[in-house]
């Protein structure tokens, strides 16, 4: 069984806290769009079975929803 050092847990706990800080700046609307391209990756990829093209579709699709979302919940 593999373990992880304390060195590679703390990089990767910084790692972590790095990217989440990267969003703190980021509007609604970009956020809005950055989890629909998430999610819709995500979904893509299970839909075609894992291609490459069902995924940045679905990533696509998503990023567009999410951008638009606010627009479509009024």
């Amino acid at each position: 069984m593999k373990t992880i050092s304390r060195t590679s847990s703390a990089a990767l706990l910084i790692a972590v806290a790095c990217g989440l800080g990267g969003c703190a700046g980021m509007t609604t609307r970009e956020r809005n769009t950055v989890t629909g391209a998430a999610i819709g990756g995500v979904a893509g990829n299970v839909l075609s079975g894992g291609s490459t093209g069902g995924t940045v579709g679905g990533a696509v699709a998503g990023g567009i929803i999410g951008h638009e979302w606010e627009r479509i919940r009024r």
